[in-house]
């Protein structure tokens, strides 16, 4: 599951994702998948600020597992943007709108790949098999 903002440069518009944007994902992921979720985390000030701690509280069905700082190589979202520019090479798009159109694209194809999906888990030591019982 995933979502994409486009950012025009307009007076106001905020460029990236607030607080309320992730937690409204996270809720809207939540329902879809009618499970727990355990998230992964860079150090994004986003993702550390006063009120993220307490919107992330107040999900009992939310774990969020910090990265340590400046860690690309543990953070599995790096190895999926890697795919994603590779793919993006050589693509003239003809515009903001287009642009967006080729990512989801791109997106929805990372979505179906689940050999991908585990090499990029891998190459950062996680895998995505659960532990066996103790």
């Amino acid at each position: 599951m995933w979502r994409t903002r486009l950012h025009r440069g307009r007076a106001g518009e905020r460029g990236s994702f607030s607080e309320d944007d992730y937690v409204g994902f996270l809720d809207q992921a939540h329902q879809r998948l009618q499970a727990p979720i355990v998230l992964i985390w860079d150090n994004l000030n986003t993702h550390v600020s006063g009120r993220m701690h307490a919107l992330i509280a107040a999900r009992p069905w939310l774990t969020v597992i910090r990265l340590p700082a400046y860690a690309p190589d543990l953070n599995p979202t790096e190895g999926v943007w890697r795919w994603m520019k590779r793919g993006l090479t050589n693509t003239a798009a003809r515009g903001v709108d287009h642009l967006a159109q080729l990512v989801k694209r791109r997106l929805r194809a990372c979505q179906q790949q689940t050999d991908l999906l585990a090499g990029v888990f891998a190459s950062t030591g996680m895998t995505l098999e659960p532990e066996p019982p103790r």
